[in-house]
């Protein structure tokens, strides 16, 4: 039975280095009086199908009361860099109107980093599928406006994702007392923070469909050993290893992404390690088959929909 579990960790870990985790572009825009300037950078293997990026690319990314005059763009081994002008009917304030929808043409999870200048005050936005009107704003931000913004977005992309919120139940599900609650929870989040700096180091692309499947095999895994190793005493290595697959959906995104959500996280482990804690002993093989079956069955339902 050890064999047959570990066995399958190997499995999920190889699943999930096969694939990009995310595809990015990023852009400078500098803005003076009724004019601006921007340097938009993607990696050329994310256009190669794209002939003209210089307006392919660019008509995705509009900027309210602007009229693009001009642009250009250059492609080496690794990156197609391009560069345009814009022209504003009156000089612009201390914000702007952006819409990025340049997952349209390049791959569905695609993310763009915007940057603005503008004089000495600067905002930097990001955009995907999910959020792509954002406004700029030149001004420095409050704290409260960054961390009520930035980690609400995070919140929405956690509450999105049916893989990774069984995940937290069957966490939950797996402690046998509070120390083990605590120190399971504390596990998964250090594991969702350390997945950040080790991302660069994985070379492939995951569509968000892909990333999801690879997370419900997460809660299949934790929900079949609670079922087959009832009383396993490894857990405490288990879950932070299968936490590094739930951060992946935030490297992409500033940290106060993460942050928003590890809070709603806590607070969801600790409601289920109350229900769990209190529920009779008999009850939790046959929960962690209903986890186990819904997990598998929202796998089944990414895989065999792509």
């Amino acid at each position: 039975m050890f064999c047959w579990n570990r066995a399958l960790l190997l499995l999920l870990t190889g699943v999930a280095a096969w694939g990009h985790v995310v595809s990015i572009s990023n852009g400078e825009l500098r803005v003076t009086g009724q004019t601006a300037v921007l340097e938009f950078r993607i990696p050329a293997y994310e256009v190669e199908t794209v002939a003209t990026p210089e307006t392919t690319l660019l008509d995705e990314l509009r900027f309210a009361g602007a009229t693009r005059a001009g642009s250009e763009c250059s492609k080496d081994a690794d990156w197609v860099t391009c560069h345009a002008t814009y022209a504003f009917a009156q000089p612009v304030p201390d914000k702007i109107e952006v819409e990025c929808t340049l997952y349209r043409v390049t791959v569905p999870n695609h993310i763009h980093m915007l940057y603005a200048v503008q004089g000495e005050n600067s905002d930097q936005q990001v955009f995907d599928q999910n959020v792509s009107a954002r406004e700029l704003r030149f001004h420095p931000p409050w704290l409260w406006e960054s961390v009520t913004r930035d980690g609400a977005a995070g919140v929405l992309r956690l509450l999105k994702s049916p893989a990774g919120l069984l995940f937290l139940l069957v966490v939950g599900l797996a402690a046998r007392s509070w120390r083990d609650a605590a120190l399971l929870s504390v596990a998964f989040v250090a594991a969702e923070w350390m997945v950040r700096p080790l991302s660069p180091y994985i070379p492939l692309t995951m569509s968000p469909e892909f990333l999801e499947a690879v997370m419900a095999l997460t809660v299949a895994y934790l929900a079949g050993e609670l079922l087959l190793l009832p009383d396993g005493s490894s857990r405490w290595v288990i879950v932070p290893l299968l936490g590094f697959v739930h951060g992946l959906p935030f490297v992409a995104f500033p940290p106060l992404y993460l942050a928003g959500a590890i809070v709603v996280q806590v607070l969801l482990l600790g409601c289920a390690a109350a229900a769990v804690l209190s529920m009779p002993l008999g009850w939790r093989k046959p929960t962690a088959g209903v986890i186990f079956a819904l997990a598998s069955a929202w796998f089944a339902r990414l895989v065999f929909a792509t």
